[in-house]
């Protein structure tokens, strides 16, 4: 009577033990690669949107400086010519800089050339507006890492989604025996894998658009106060010249000569 107790206890161990062995087998220690192939093809994206996310990272830190949108040998530069009047000298100076305050002071001295009797508030309508396109310009670079920082948690939450859609269909059509149950839950966090990819992908990018978007905010003020001081200068010499002040003279090719 033992006898027969112990073999119909042993073999109801038998399954537990075959179970404990499979869920060492399926929770074993496993590498990134692994991870990355567990994902299937989101995961895929999610890697090509965490590179493009480093590269931007990377663009910006170099390109997102002061000296791309004022500098102090431009404004030094510029002040002298327009003190001097040689606002021609100034257009071509401007042609060949990089800062976004020259773009603003090449679009203002290109619309005193073709309208020399121009108001001083028409010259500063224009002015804003030039500077108000180049801050537009500075703000819609960044703006691709917040549309990685949406669209990151979308991708990874698709993944999900088509993984508890797989375990779910396991579930009807009855196939959760044995060691199905174990493969059904490690579908589960296999596609909760690819929800967290995208959640890190998106802290990443988002923290540092709000980084940069603080230096953009700061080298937008830089650029309107540089503009102001470009514009005012210019305002000076036009009004000195027609009061008829003639501290320095004016170019003889220059066409705003009459102002």
């Amino acid at each position: 009577m033992k006898t027969i107790f112990l073999i119909a206890l042993i073999l109801a161990l038998i399954p537990s033990v075959a179970s404990a062995q499979e869920v060492a087998e399926l929770t074993k220690d496993i590498t990134l690669v692994e991870i990355l192939k567990k994902g299937g093809w989101v995961m895929g994206a999610l890697v090509i949107l965490s590179i493009f996310t480093a590269i931007l990272i990377l663009l910006y830190f170099l390109t997102l400086r002061r000296s791309s949108v004022v500098s102090n040998r431009f404004m030094n530069a510029s002040e002298a010519m327009i003190r001097k009047r040689d606002y021609l000298g100034l257009v071509g100076y401007c042609h060949g800089r990089r800062e976004a305050v020259a773009r603003v002071t090449q679009k203002t001295l290109d619309f005193l050339t073709k309208n020399p009797n121009a108001s001083h508030p028409e010259i500063r309508e224009v002015a804003e507006a030039e500077g108000n396109r180049q801050a537009g310009i500075l703000t819609q670079r960044i703006s691709y890492l917040a549309d990685i920082g949406g669209i990151a948690p979308m991708v990874g939450l698709l993944g999900t989604v088509i993984g508890m859609i797989k375990s779910f269909m396991e579930i009807a059509n009855g196939n959760i025996e044995g060691a199905k149950q174990l493969e059904l839950a490690q579908g589960v966090w296999e596609a909760l894998i690819t929800t967290a990819g995208g959640l890190v992908i998106s802290i990443i990018a988002m923290t540092f658009y709000s980084y940069f978007r603080g230096r953009v905010q700061n080298h937008t003020a830089e650029l309107e106060a540089a503009g102001t001081h470009i514009l005012a200068l210019v305002g000076s010499q036009i009004q000195q010249s027609q009061t008829g002040s003639t501290s320095q003279p004016l170019r003889d090719d220059f066409p705003m000569r009459d102002l």
